[in-house]
C-alpha cells in the first residue's frame, strides 16, 4: 500500500504540504502523526504519514477477496463513502453464507478487515461492510420496531425491553428514539445478552 511521509515542526502544516503536492483533499485521505528527533538544532519534528482511502478500500477488497473465494464462492464489490464512513457491499453467489446467521460472519469479515488496516497502517480506519442490503434492511425493520415499540411505551408508560441485539443493532435503536417524545432508551445486560429497554421519561 503507498504511502506518503513528510516532517515539520506541526502536524497541520506538513498535512497541508502533502494536500498540496499530491493535488489531495482531506476526505480523500487518512494519516497518523508521531513525534520524531530532528536533526542538530531542529528539535523534535512531527512525521505524518498518509494514506489514499481508496489505497486502504483496495488492500480491503483483495483481503475479503481471498477469504470468501476460499469458501468457495464468488465476490464483487461497491464502495460508497458518506460522512467519513466508507461502505464497502459484497455481492456473492450465495449471500446468506457470506451474512451468517444473525449476521455473525459478515460482522466477523468486519472485524477481520479493520484489524487488517489497523496492523497495516496503525489507523482505525471507519469502514461499514455490508452484503447486498443485508444491513440497509435489519437497520429499516429495527426502526420500525423501535418508533412502534415507543408509541406503546408513551401511551401505557410501562418500560419494554427489546430482544438481545449487537451494539449496530442497539445503536440503530437509540438512534431513531433520540428525539421521540415521552420515551428514553438505555442498554441493559452483558455480551451476548445485551439490549435495549425503551422506558417512559
Amino acid at each position: 500500500m503507498e504511502k506518503i511521509i513528510k516532517d515539520g515542526k506541526e502536524t497541520e502544516l506538513v498535512l497541508e504540504e502533502i494536500l498540496t503536492e499530491n493535488n489531495l483533499t482531506k476526505d480523500e485521505i487518512v494519516y497518523t502523526s508521531h513525534d520524531k528527533k530532528g536533526k542538530l538544532f531542529q528539535g523534535t519534528l512531527k512525521e505524518v504519514t498518509v494514506y489514499k482511502k481508496t489505497d486502504i478500500n483496495d488492500v480491503i477488497k483483495e483481503f475479503l477477496k481471498e477469504i470468501i473465494e476460499n469458501m468457495g464462492l464468488e465476490v464483487s464489490f461497491e464502495t460508497t463513502t458518506k460522512d467519513e464512513r466508507t461502505t464497502i457491499k459484497m455481492y456473492s453467489n450465495n449471500n446468506p453464507i457470506v451474512i451468517g446467521k444473525n449476521g455473525h460472519t459478515l460482522k466477523a469479515l468486519e472485524t477481520l478487515a479493520k484489524q487488517k488496516i489497523q496492523n497495516d497502517t496503525g489507523i482505525f480506519y471507519k469502514i461499514n461492510l455490508d452484503v447486498s442490503n443485508y444491513k440497509e434492511k435489519i437497520q429499516k425493520s429495527i426502526e420500525r420496531l423501535a418508533k412502534n415499540t415507543a408509541r406503546e411505551v408513551a401511551k401505557t408508560k410501562i418500560p419494554v425491553a427489546l430482544d438481545n441485539m449487537t451494539s449496530y443493532e442497539r445503536r440503530i435503536v437509540h438512534n431513531v428514539l433520540t428525539d421521540f417524545k415521552g420515551v428514553k432508551t438505555e442498554s441493559e445486560g452483558e455480551e451476548p445478552n445485551r439490549h435495549v429497554v425503551i422506558k417512559p421519561e
